[in-house]
């Protein structure tokens, strides 16, 4: 295919027509230049297509021209069926272990848990593609003019747009969250040149009907590690043509000649219900779905769907500063980033981070997995699971402070099934009351320790995932919702307070056996007792829990077992060199890989804040010899969790070094998903997390405003950010100080904010705004 770029192709990607004669320059503001990703030919790679998603769906759009790919996911179509993978020999094997570990033979502690230890299967299941639906068209001759697809992130819909002699051709793609439906539309400025087959290609069991107005794909998900497929599947493609004929081409296809507009609704469903039943009709739910669509047209569908998304995508907005570099194209910027001086591609990835969120992350829908929703294969890079020892977390990281709390309802929904699944694990592995989850779970809700001993024996998964189940609350202050998932957060502590264990050396609580997720520490394992994470995990879940308490009315007896516990945690400490240790020994130096990815002993740092320069100085000097000793590159993710400790140190120019290794190409690829490699989204999200500290840090009961800005980013703003204590906060700066910032009060209480070396206290009752900014250098009420 030839493809010849003109001046007319970045008009159209900057949000004009194609046959638009204004400059791009001029046709668009630094909002709208922050929220478009555009390119000047179509997708090759997987990682060039673009996404749309409505929470349960996904497609990956290509903008091919004489055939388009739009690879299609539905977020509860995973191998295998329901399963309970408890190892029987689990709880006789734990007594040896522990007593191992607390011998100094480590390597055979973590022999004996690979043999004895992990779930039954090692591996849990994977996250599967439905497959592709396939647009070809036949006619359309070469060569092409004019060509642009775009990813509009403020509309969320997907373009791809070209010229071919005097006909403009025209496809939008968008996913319904209140629809249900990936909705397509190929228009032309010609009458009657659309003509397109139809037809689906899957990689899994699965047939083929042609109906009169559209295609059916029915099939059954895999089986995978000895767990039998239990689900199954269907997609429509419901067809509504303007003009033309439509009907069976052969061969599974459906074709359509002649038209003037045909616009595809897709629906997909699978038979799965909750993780235990799988009982449910995915025909009968994508009939029922596309009947309520069947009186809407596009025009209404499409604003529909666009008022939905910008409900919430338009509540946060940001302008780190514009250069000319923001003109060119999305790939090309990220190609140039570690070189060129480009404010605006920063914001660009916020934004992103935000759409994507928004797009695989719904009330009702699954959590955001390891690609999100997005996926085009059976067997997914990791399974494409729920990685609980740091990508889920990372995934919502953002989800708070950038007003989109609704998001986290889904992982909120998992939390409540694992503690249930988890319950059954803690008896019969540990002989433990409470819940328990290890470091991975899936859409069946395993909670079991997988992979090998020195990855998934790790017990604290869960009382991470109940950080986010507190802030949560924390954000918002809703007394009903904390009321309801108390009792989560009361049963992940319940396992610990039965089964930590008496360090001999110090006599602290400490979890045995655990790991520092995925690391080793010089003595032939990583299998360990008190590693430096779990102290710190449960210490916050432990206070969070006692907070709980507290506001709901205690229970004298659980607060009194809870303080005690609490109070007998193994302490942070720091090394022989200046490092923060990362086990209760100063064993940092020992570690085979001293530039690990994982970074898990600063939890404290973030995404806790029991470490802060101006709370626990001397500890936070002692992570940042950690984080110096780590390096700053490493795979995207880490990077990304790196970007965020980096401005919990209040070092911005160093934080923005490591947004520039994020940005660049080995990190992001050209649609901007992040690269692991290969792609990992929570690379996305930890990256809209660390700029977001960067300018705001809601931690120790305080507010801090520009605690960490670069001075790459002299002027600009963020807007519709929040903090804990159901605080709404807008900044703007100026000359790299803070120019003013609008206080708005979502619940009765004080809030105290910082900014620079200047502190400000104010009393505000629900629904009140203040204007705050610095005047001789204080910080005042304007």
């Amino acid at each position: 295919m030839v493809i010849k770029p003109t001046r007319r192709s970045a008009v159209a990607a900057l949000g004009g027509s194609a046959l638009a004669g204004a400059a791009p320059g001029r046709a668009r503001s630094a909002e709208a230049l922050s929220q478009r990703l555009w390119y000047r030919q179509p997708a090759v790679e997987w990682v060039e297509a673009l996404p749309v998603g409505s929470g349960k769906l996904g497609a990956m759009v290509f903008g091919g021209v004489a055939a388009e790919r739009l690879q299609l996911n539905e977020d509860t179509l995973w191998a295998g069926g329901p399963y309970e993978p408890i190892n029987p020999e689990a709880s006789a094997a734990l007594p040896e272990i522990r007593r191992l570990i607390a011998a100094g033979e480590y390597a055979k502690a973590e022999a004996l848990a690979d043999a004895k230890f992990l779930a039954r299967p090692r591996h849990q299941m994977s996250y599967q593609t439905i497959g592709d639906l396939r647009l070809d068209f036949p006619g359309l001759i070469q060569p092409v003019s004019d060509y642009v697809r775009a990813l509009d992130l403020d509309g969320a819909v997907a373009t791809t747009q070209f010229r071919i002699d005097d006909t403009v051709h025209r496809r939008e793609v968008f996913a319904s969250a209140p629809d249900g439906v990936i909705v397509v539309r190929l228009s032309a400025s010609r009458a009657r040149a659309i003509s397109v087959d139809l037809s689906f290609a899957s990689p899994l069991k699965s047939a083929v009907v042609v109906e009169s107005d559209g295609l059916v794909l029915s099939g059954v998900n895999e089986s995978q590690q000895g767990v039998p497929a239990r689900l199954r599947f269907e997609c429509r493609v419901q067809v509504r043509a303007k003009g033309g004929r439509v009907g069976g081409g052969g061969d599974g296809k459906l074709r359509i000649e002649g038209a003037d507009e045909v616009v595809l609704l897709i629906a997909a469903a699978t038979s799965f219900r909750r993780y235990d039943d799988v009982s449910g009709d995915p025909r009968a739910l994508n009939l029922t779905t596309l009947a309520r669509s069947a009186g809407q047209s596009w025009a209404q569908l499409l604003a529909r769907h666009q008022a939905d998304h910008r409900a919430l995508f338009r509540r946060v907005s940001v302008d780190f500063g514009r250069t000319r570099a923001e003109l060119a194209p999305t790939n090309d910027r990220i190609r140039r980033s570690p070189t060129t001086d480009d404010p605006s591609l920063a914001a660009l990835y916020f934004q992103y981070g935000r759409y994507l969120l928004i797009a695989c992350s719904r009330p009702g829908s699954q959590p955001a997995n390891l690609q999100g929703i997005w996926n085009d294969k059976t067997s997914a890079p990791w399974g494409g699971k729920y990685t609980i020892n740091i990508n889920t977390e990372m995934n919502y990281w953002p989800a708070e402070p950038t007003a989109l709390p609704e998001l986290v309802e889904p992982l909120i929904a998992l939390v409540a099934d694992i503690a249930q699944t988890g319950e059954r694990m803690a008896k019969a592995m540990y002989g433990a009351r409470g819940w328990v989850a290890h470091h991975n779970t899936d859409l069946w809700r395993a909670t079991g320790p997988i992979d090998g001993a020195k990855y998934g024996v790790w017990p604290t998964g869960g009382a991470w995932l109940c950080k986010h189940v507190w802030d949560h609350y924390d954000y918002g202050r809703d007394l009903s919702y904390l009321a309801r998932v108390y009792p989560l957060m009361r049963g992940a502590a319940r396992f610990f307070l039965d089964t930590l264990v008496v360090d001999p050396a110090s006599g602290a609580l400490v979890t045995s056996p655990s790991i520092s997720p995925e690391n080793e520490h010089g003595r032939g394992a990583a299998l360990v007792a008190g590693p430096t994470m779990d102290q710190a995990i449960l210490l916050d879940l432990f206070d969070n829990c006692l907070k709980a308490e507290a506001i709901l009315g205690p229970d004298e007896a659980f607060v009194a077992e809870l303080t005690s516990a609490r109070g007998r945690l193994a302490p942070y400490k720091i090394g022989k060199d200046g490092q923060l240790q990362e086990w209760l020994e100063d064993w940092d130096a020992d570690a085979p890989d001293l530039q690990h990815r994982h970074v898990s002993h600063l939890y404290g740092l973030f995404p806790s804040d029991q470490i802060a320069i101006d709370h626990t100085p001397a500890l936070a000097a002692a992570a940042r010899t950690s984080l110096k000793t780590r390096g700053d590159l490493s795979t995207g993710w880490a990077i990304a969790w790196r970007l965020n400790l980096w401005a919990r140190l209040g070092e911005g120019d160093h934080a923005h070094r490591i947004l520039k290794l994020l940005l660049g190409p080995e990190r992001t690829y050209p649609n901007m998903f992040d690269a692991h490699p290969p792609f990992q989204i929570d690379g996305n999200f930890g990256g809209v997390s660390g700029m977001t500290e960067m300018v705001l840090q809601s931690r120790n009961d305080q507010i801090h405003l520009l605690p960490a800005l670069p001075s790459a980013w002299p002027t600009g703003r963020m807007t519709g950010l929040r903090a804990r204590g159901a605080v709404g906060v807008d900044i703007r700066w100026r000359g790299g100080r803070l120019e003013e910032a609008v206080i708005r009060a979502g619940a009765d209480g004080p809030v105290r904010l910082v900014c620079g070396s200047s502190g400000l206290l104010l009393n505000l009752r629900k629904g009140q705004t203040r204007l705050v900014g610095l005047r001789a250098g204080r910080l005042v009420q304007i």
